[in-house]
C-alpha cells in the first residue's frame, strides 16, 4: 500500500510543549527517512514553539493546538488525530515523541526499506533504546543524534528483558484506537482478522502483546534479538541543562508526572556505544542548514534557542534547581540497584 510512485505516505504524529530548539532536527531527520507529513499538537507553549510549527508548514507540518479538555493530553490528541485527513489519508502512521528517533538498520535505512524487510504486516513495533547523558552539561544548538552515543545494553534495561515499543501502523490495521506506544483493536476480534504484527527484527510479536492480554505485555516485547531491522533511539535526557528545563516544564503528555532523580538514573546507563544513527548526520546537517537559512523558519528557530537559554539561566539562579543539578551530577552513571549490588559484591 503506497503512494507517489511506490514510496509510502507516512504521517508522524506527536505532542509538544516548549520543544522549540529540538523541532527542526526531529522534522528534518524524519523527512530524511521517509516521513512525508507531520501532525503536531502544541500544549500551551511559551518558548516560540507555536510560531516555529506554523513556519514549518512548507515542510509538511500540520500544527494544531492540543484539543484536550482533561489531563490526559496525549490520548485526547490521538483520538482527535485519528479523524484528521493527514492521518486518515496516510499509508502508515508513526506516533512518537520529539526526543525519539526511528533508527533503521535495514539496507536503505529508511521507512520504505523497513516496511519491505518486514513483509506483509499491519504493524511494526520497534523497541526503545535509552541514550545516556554522556556527561554533557551545557545545552548546544547542534544535532542531538551527534551529541549522545551511549546507552544501556539494548537487550537489557536495568533488570528488564522486555522493553517498551513505539509502533508504525498500516492503514488497514483493524483499529479501535491509537495508543501512544501501540494501536489497539477491539476484544473479541476473530483470530483470522487479528493483525499481522512484527517487532524490529521482522519477527511476529508475542500474541499476549498483540492482544493486550496482560498489563505487563501491553506496551513491551522481549528485547533480545528485536533490533536487527530497526531500533528507537530515545534521547530522554539530552544535556543536563535541557533536562532541568524539561523537569521544570513537566510531562507534555500527562499531568502530574515528575522528571527527577529516578527518571534520570534509570536512563543514564552508558554501558553501550551505538553510533549507527550517525550515518544520517551529513544529510541531516545539510537539511538543517537549509532550514535555518529560510527567512521565516530560521528566525523562529533562533528565538526558540534564545528562550531555552534564557530559561536555563533563570533556573540556574533558583536554589531548588541548583540543588537538583548537584544531585544529578553526583549520581553514578549506573541503573538503579547496580551500585548497591556492586558494593555488596565488593566490586569497584
Amino acid at each position: 500500500m503506497s503512494s507517489r510512485g511506490g514510496a509510502p505516505r507516512v504521517t508522524a504524529v506527536t505532542c509538544v510543549k516548549n520543544e522549540g530548539p529540538f523541532l527542526l532536527e526531529w522534522v528534518a531527520f524524519h523527512r530524511l527517512i521517509g516521513v512525508t507529513d507531520f501532525l503536531i499538537y502544541s500544549n500551551d507553549c511559551d518558548d516560540g514553539t507555536e510560531p516555529l510549527l506554523d513556519a514549518l508548514a512548507p515542510w509538511g507540518v500540520v500544527h494544531l493546538p492540543n484539543p484536550a479538555r482533561g489531563r490526559s493530553y496525549q490520548m485526547e490528541a490521538l483520538r482527535h488525530a485519528a479523524r484528521q485527513e493527514v492521518v486518515r489519508g496516510a499509508d502508515w502512521v508513526w506516533i512518537a515523541d520529539v526526543d525519539e528517533f526511528l533508527n533503521i538498520h535495514a539496507p536503505g535505512h529508511d521507512i520504505a526499506a523497513l516496511i519491505a524487510a518486514c513483509g506483509d504486516v499491519m504493524a511494526i513495533s520497534v523497541s526503545f533504546q535509552f541514550f545516556a547523558n554522556d556527561g554533557i552539561g551545557a545545552f548546544a544548538d547542534a544535532p542531538v543524534i551527534g551529541q549522545f552515543s551511549r546507552s544501556h545494553n539494548p537487550d537489557l534495561w536495568g533488570a528488564e528483558t522486555a522493553i517498551e515499543v513505539k509502533t508504525l501502523v498500516r492503514r488497514d490495521f483493524p483499529l479501535w484506537y491509537y495508543g501512544a506506544h501501540r494501536p489497539f483493536f477491539r476484544t473479541g476480534l476473530p483470530g483470522e482478522e487479528r493483525p499481522r504484527w512484527c517487532d524490529g527484527s521482522g519477527r511476529a510479536v508475542p500474541e499476549v502483546f498483540r492482544d493486550a492480554a496482560s498489563p505487563r505485555w501491553r506496551l513491551r516485547v522481549p528485547a533480545a534479538g528485536a533490533r536487527q531491522l530497526a531500533t528507537l533511539n530515545h534521547y530522554a535526557l539530552r544535556s543536563l541543562d535541557s533536562y532541568l528545563v524539561k523537569s521544570d516544564r513537566g510531562d507534555v503528555n500527562r499531568a502530574g508526572r515528575v522528571f527527577a532523580e529516578d527518571y534520570w538514573q534509570e536512563r543514564n546507563d552508558p554501558a553501550w556505544q551505538d553510533l549507527s544513527i550517525q550515518r544520517h548526520l551529513p544529510a541531516l546537517t545539510a537539511a538543517l542548514a537549509k532550514m535555518k537559512a529560510d527567512p521565516r523558519l530560521g528566525p523562529c528557530h533562533a528565538a526558540c534557542v534564545a528562550a531555552h537559554r534564557a530559561r536555563i539561566a533563570a533556573l540556574a539562579a533558583d536554589p531548588a534547581t541548583a540543588a537538583l543539578r548537584a544531585r544529578l551530577s553526583a549520581l553514578p552513571a549506573l541503573p538503579p540497584g547496580e551500585a548497591e549490588l556492586r558494593a555488596e559484591l565488593g566490586l569497584a
